[in-house]
């Protein structure tokens, strides 16, 4: 397993992977809405297989910067952005990517379950079968790892043509997770993946959270700082579009080293 090295450069807003050990590197990226700025001049790189989650309060930034790692901003052409964000050292705006197969490989799940009107399976092979033909064994197999990865196989084995909106809203969410899965992502990125759920789902998104880094690279923008703390392994508070600190989680939550940081996790913040 690779070894992390850490620097820390003042005042606190960035910590210096290794590159081996780097799935993305995001540096002095900026992003504005027309006239309006959203980021501003962010610098942070995400350790591969380990869970970074970006906390701040609303409209800082946090779900914008999490849409620029796949590139969801393409679709609004008001968006002006300048900087870099690289995927294992490849630059993702660079004119030979293929933003189709930059999804792929930086998977996106939002904040509501979004599963398609369809079966259980079908949800599942939807990606596998816009790749082109693949043998319906390869695929049932395919299809059955990325519910097991889910946590969710044991629940609708039995009933994997019935249709996906018959499924809990957790449920639902663990399925499009599964759907993520299926097409074989290097980065998950989760938008708020709990916020809808009841305590009980919560927590088992949770733990799939947890379980999925011995494979993946996890990105997770939450509110819930107390979510925070549970499941990632290092935070990035941001505030009005700026990278303000950047730590291990243990460190930003019991000892940050800027007073905004504290300001914002005590919940003294005006």
């Amino acid at each position: 397993m690779t070894v992390m090295q850490e620097t820390r450069s003042s005042p606190g807003a960035f910590i210096d992977f290794s590159p081996d050990a780097t799935s993305l590197e995001v540096r002095g990226f900026g992003l504005r809405y027309g006239d309006k700025p959203a980021l501003d001049n962010l610098t942070l790189r995400v350790p591969r297989h380990r869970v970074t989650a970006f906390i701040g309060p609303s409209g800082c930034g946090k779900s914008t910067l999490l849409r620029a790692l796949n590139r969801l901003h393409d679709l609004n052409e008001e968006v002006t952005w300048e900087g870099t964000i690289r995927l294992e050292g490849q630059d993702i705006h660079a004119p030979e990517v293929a933003v189709a197969e930059l999804r792929r490989r930086v998977g996106m799940v939002f904040q509501a379950p979004n599963p398609f009107p369809m079966s259980i399976y079908d949800n599942v092979a939807f990606g596998l079968r816009l790749q082109g033909r693949m043998p319906k064994r390869r695929v049932d197999d395919i299809v059955e790892w990325a519910l097991r990865s889910s946590a969710l196989w044991d629940e609708v084995k039995d009933r994997l043509r019935a249709s996906a909106w018959s499924l809990s809203g957790g449920q639902q969410q663990r399925l499009v997770i599964a759907r993520t899965l299926a097409v074989g992502p290097e980065v998950l990125l989760l938008d708020e993946p709990a916020s809808a759920l009841d305590p009980i789902s919560t927590l088992k998104v949770e733990e799939l959270i947890r379980n999925l880094k011995s494979s993946l690279t996890l990105v997770l923008v939450t509110h819930n700082m107390q979510q925070a703390a549970r499941v990632s392994d290092y935070t990035a508070f941001l505030q009005d579009g700026e990278l303000v600190e950047y730590a291990p989680t243990d460190t930003l939550f019991t000892n940050p080293r800027l007073a905004r940081t504290e300001n914002y996790i005590t919940g003294r913040m005006a």
